[in-house]
C-alpha cells in the first residue's frame, strides 16, 4: 500500500471514530439517495428470503436438503459429478403402495387400486422433478445472478462510496481545524466522493429500475407451478375414476363364504362314537338325521307312484356369462343351471358342467326356484 492510500486509511478511521464517539457530522446524502439504499436493502433480504424459501418449496425435508449438500460437498473433494436426486415424499409413497399391492396378489382389487395408485404418484414425482428443474433454471439462477452480481456491485460502490465520504470529511474538518490540508487536496477528496456516490447511485438504479425482468422471471416461476398442478390434477382425476370403477366392481361381485378348514381330520370310525369311558356306542336314528333340504325322499308314495318326488331347483341360461372375477360361473345361452342357493336379490349361486359358481340373476330365467 502506497503512503497516500495509508494516509487515507488513517482519515477513515479517524473520521469514524470522530463520528461515533466524539458526535461529528459527516456529510448528508440526498433524501432520494437514502430512500434508494433502503429499497436496496429490501431488495437484498427479499432474494436471500426467497431463494431459502422456494428451495424449501421444492426440497421440504431439511434432513434430505442437508445430506444432498454433504453428497454434493464429497462428489466435489473427490472431482465426481453429483448425480444424487432428491427424494421426493410423492414417489416414496407410490413405491411403498406398488410393493404392498404386488404382495397382496394381482387377483385382489384392493391389491389393483394399491399398485394403480403407487404408478400415479409416482408420476407426480416425476412431474414435481419437472417442476424444480424448471424453476431452478428460470427463476432460481436469475436470483442467484442478481446476488452475487448486481447487488454485490451495488455494495461494493456504496463501500466505495463511505471510504471516500469518510476521507473527504475527516480532510474537511482538519482543514477548518487550521490543519495542513491543502485545498486542493479538499477538492480531490470531494471529486472522488461525488464520482463514487453517481456510481453507488447508477447501480442501485439499474437494481431498482428492473420491474420488466423480475416480473417475467415471476411469471415463469407461476407458469411452471401452474403446469406441475394442473397435470397434478389430471394424474388424481384419472386415479380417482379407476379407483370408482374398481369400487363399483368390489361392490357388485357377491361377497364369499369362508370355511376354514379343519387342522387334524375326523378320525371317527363311520358313525360310532366313544363315550367320556372309552365305551363304544352307536348313533341312534334319532341321532343320525338328514335335513329335509338336502335329502329328498326319492321313494314312490303307497301307490308306487313317483308323484310325491320334489324337483330340484334349476334355472335356464337366458345371455351367456363369462366370469369376471374369481368365483363367478361360466355359461351359455339355452344351458340349464342347477341353483343351489340365493345370495341376495341380484346373484344365485349354481352348478353347470361340473362347475359352481356364482352369477346374476337377470342372467337367468328361474324355472324351479329355491325353497327358502
Amino acid at each position: 500500500m502506497s503512503i497516500a492510500g495509508l494516509k487515507k486509511q488513517v482519515n477513515k478511521v479517524n473520521q469514524l471514530m470522530s463520528e461515533k464517539i466524539g458526535g461529528a457530522k459527516g456529510t448528508e446524502l440526498d433524501n432520494d439517495f437514502v430512500e434508494m439504499e433502503k429499497k436496496v436493502d429490501a431488495m437484498a433480504k427479499l432474494v436471500d428470503e426467497l431463494i431459502a424459501k422456494i428451495e424449501e418449496l421444492l426440497q421440504p425435508n431439511p434432513a434430505s436438503r442437508a445430506r444432498m449438500v454433504a453428497l454434493k460437498s464429497m462428489h466435489k473433494i473427490r472431482g465426481q459429478a453429483s448425480q444424487t436426486l432428491y427424494p421426493q415424499p410423492e414417489g416414496q409413497l407410490g413405491e411403498c403402495m406398488i410393493k404392498y399391492g404386488r404382495e397382496l396378489g394381482s387377483d385382489n382389487l384392493f391389491g389393483k387400486s394399491l399398485i394403480e395408485t403407487g404408478e400415479s404418484y409416482k408420476q407426480l414425482a416425476e412431474a414435481k422433478y419437472t417442476l424444480e428443474d424448471t424453476v431452478k433454471q428460470n427463476y432460481l439462477e436469475p436470483l442467484h445472478h442478481l446476488k452475487s452480481k448486481d447487488l454485490h456491485e451495488v455494495q461494493h460502490h456504496r463501500k466505495k462510496m463511505t471510504g471516500r465520504r469518510l476521507d473527504y470529511d475527516c480532510k474537511r474538518r482538519k482543514q477548518e481545524k487550521g490543519g495542513t490540508v491543502t485545498d486542493a487536496e479538499v477538492q480531490l477528496a470531494v471529486e472522488k466522493f461525488e464520482e463514487g456516490k453517481q456510481l453507488a447511485e447508477a447501480a442501485m438504479h439499474n437494481v431498482l429500475d428492473n420491474d420488466v425482468e423480475q416480473i417475467s422471471e415471476l411469471m415463469s416461476f407461476i407458469d411452471a407451478e401452474l403446469v406441475y398442478h394442473q397435470h397434478s390434477v389430471s394424474v388424481l382425476e384419472s386415479l380417482l375414476d379407476n379407483l370408482k370403477s374398481r369400487c363399483s366392481q368390489a361392490s357388485s361381485r357377491p361377497r364369499s363364504e369362508h370355511v376354514p378348514k379343519r387342522v387334524v381330520g375326523d378320525h371317527s370310525n363311520g358313525f360310532n362314537r366313544y363315550s367320556s369311558s372309552g365305551s363304544q356306542y352307536s348313533m341312534t336314528e334319532d341321532e343320525y338325521s338328514v335335513p329335509s333340504t338336502v335329502y329328498r325322499s326319492t321313494s314312490s308314495t303307497s301307490g308306487g307312484s313317483r308323484g310325491g318326488q320334489k324337483e330340484s331347483p334349476f334355472a335356464e341360461a337366458l345371455y351367456d356369462f363369462e366370469a369376471e372375477a374369481e368365483g363367478e360361473l361360466n355359461f351359455k345361452e339355452g344351458e340349464m343351471i342347477t341353483l343351489i342357493s340365493r345370495i341376495d336379490d341380484n346373484w344365485l349361486e349354481g352348478s353347470v358342467n361340473g362347475k359352481t359358481g356364482y352369477f346374476p340373476a337377470s342372467y337367468v330365467k328361474v324355472v324351479v326356484d329355491i325353497c327358502e
